[in-house]
């Protein structure tokens, strides 16, 4: 019992987190106006479908979908990474130049110095991550 429902929590825990980073992302370029570089679009790319995905496993207790969304996450957050990495890492801030129409090196937030967009996207997969290890691992123990 205790495993099924620390499942049932991490995965609505999950679609939590997609749902606000989703909101978020919506929230900067609709209402505040800053337009996706190119690795933001990527990371609304695999961010985007985890709200369905994981909002209809939850619903559904379909724990078999943490495998794929668990992948889509993995992939999401190096990604974010990477556009933290240029943006905050001076060898590598050159690299955002090429990045499209608007440069990925560019930082629209910059709060307490360090917290970017890439980084709220970075830490919203990174929970998304541990949380979907967590339901795989009690999944695998039932």
């Amino acid at each position: 019992m205790k495993r099924a429902q620390a499942m049932e929590q991490a995965m609505f825990a999950s679609w939590g987190i997609a749902l606000i980073a989703t909101a978020g992302s919506l929230f900067f370029s609709e209402v505040l106006k800053y337009i996706p570089c190119d690795l933001c679009w990527y990371q609304r790319i695999l961010m985007y479908p985890l709200v369905i995905l994981l909002g209809v496993a939850s619903a559904k207790k379909d724990y078999k979908m943490s495998l794929y969304t668990l992948i889509l996450s993995l992939i999401g957050g190096l990604i974010s990474l990477y556009h933290y990495l240029i943006q905050k890492v001076p060898a590598l801030h050159e690299l955002g130049n090429a990045c499209g129409i608007v440069p990925c090196n560019s930082d629209y937030i910059n709060w307490l110095g360090f917290i970017t967009i890439p980084f709220l996207a970075l830490i919203a997969f990174a929970l998304i991550i541990v949380l979907q290890i967590i339901v795989l691992k009690n999944g695998k123990e039932q």
